[in-house]
């Protein structure tokens, strides 16, 4: 029921998100309000600066920027804004930080401010905080990049530098695993269908999962339990070669999910698994080099 709240609440708030007046091409437009306007869900933007926490506005004290109202707790503070809107205002519109820097927005969480190099930004909840701390500089760096191309995709994910350089199998939609669910490999030893509701993107792959609980399991620790090899055939990179896999055909060895072809290929791969490990590992960095960022073509089956 939790989940479902939120991701009601996300779609509340992307639908709501605003423009603002003739500024249709502006991303400073595309904003993070509420039903009514308001920005920050209405805490005051100066008082990040002057308190150094969170406090609530009033409509009493209120100004229009690019297509938001920003609340204050005061007429000092609203004359401080007013001042030096570029100053306080909170940066890309209002969304998620770290979400941005990743090419896409989120909701925010008002508690994990922080101020970087003179600028209010606010994460979407914990987990963003993390991943924005581990490079602060780099993440901030990478939402100056992206934000103006999120603010005209209107949010959805756009496919960032960074995801060029991955090599994945993924559905038109960018579903890897024909949306099965790469965590209940692990915890329930089979193939689960995952559930649209429950998604997460880890190098330019979107998954899907059958709960919430293995969400947060994959975005806490989307290395243990990603698919090797781009969610490509296993026994196919082995032979320096791109085929698709049938979910259902698995293994884990050494903590690695591996996904085949067929059996056929499950079973060619086995006859020598370690070497052909080692092969496949020696053997898929080549194929991202000449590979990424263009359309995948599968191979003829490997022999």
């Amino acid at each position: 029921m939790k989940s479902l709240i939120r991701i009601a609440l996300f779609i509340f708030a992307v639908t709501t998100a605003s423009w603002g007046q003739n500024s249709a091409n502006d991303p400073d437009y595309f904003v993070n309000v509420d039903e009514n306007g308001v920005i920050l869900q209405g805490y005051d933007a100066v008082a990040f600066f002057t308190d150094s926490k969170p406090v609530k506005g009033s409509a009493s004290f209120q100004s229009t920027y690019e297509g938001a109202i920003y609340q204050f707790v005061s007429a000092e503070h609203k004359q401080l804004f007013d001042s030096n809107p570029e100053k306080y205002k909170v940066q890309f519109g209002g969304w998620c930080a770290y979400a941005v820097s990743l090419g896409r927005i989120a909701p925010i969480i008002i508690d994990t401010w922080s101020i970087v190099d003179g600028r209010l930004v606010v994460q979407h909840n914990e987990r963003a905080v993390k991943g924005w701390k581990s490079d602060v500089s780099g993440n901030l760096v990478k939402a100056d990049k992206y934000w103006t191309a999120v603010a005209k995709n209107k949010g959805k994910q756009i496919v960032t530098d960074e995801e060029k350089a991955f090599l994945n199998n993924v559905d038109k939609a960018g579903i890897a695993i024909e949306g099965y669910d790469p965590v209940a490999y692990f915890t329930e030893n089979k193939a689960v269908k995952g559930d649209s509701r429950f998604t997460a993107r880890h190098e330019g792959a979107n998954y899907y999962f059958s709960s919430e609980a293995n969400q947060n399991a994959f975005k806490d620790n989307p290395n243990k339990y990603k698919p090797q090899y781009g969610s490509f055939c296993a026994y196919a990179v082995s032979r320096n070669k791109l085929r698709p896999v049938d979910p259902a055909i698995f293994q884990i060895v050494d903590g690695r999910l591996f996904l085949q072809h067929s059996q056929q290929a499950y079973d060619l791969y086995n006859k020598d698994l370690n070497n052909n490990v080692k092969l496949s590992d020696k053997l898929w960095p080549g194929l991202v080099k000449r590979r990424a960022g263009k359309t995948v073509k599968f191979d003829k089956p490997a022999k």
